[in-house]
């Protein structure tokens, strides 16, 4: 698996899944906090729920707890690296 590529996929996973049209994957950037004002998503729980089913189903990866999932979810580069670890 490639950090690259995962990166790539995440973003447009994430405008897919969270219905994020008006912003497209190069503004999204890898050390901003998704969940922040800074990124310029507007994510709010809904989203983080629509993301954690989506990572289940496109990678296998299942976070149960919200709260942990939040702690995992906090740029695309921190949750790239966490596919790639699970992914071993």
């Amino acid at each position: 698996m490639d950090l690259n590529n995962i990166k790539i996929e995440l973003k447009n996973m994430i405008i897919e899944e969270c219905e994020k049209d008006h912003i497209t994957p190069e503004e999204i950037k890898d050390d901003i906090e998704i969940f922040s004002n800074e990124s310029g998503l507007g994510l709010d729980s809904l989203d983080a729920l629509q993301i954690s089913i989506a990572l289940q189903n496109r990678y296998g990866i299942r976070i149960a707890d919200p709260k942990e999932f939040r702690r995992k979810v906090t740029t695309i580069e921190k949750l790239a690296q966490f596919i790639i670890k699970c992914h071993g």
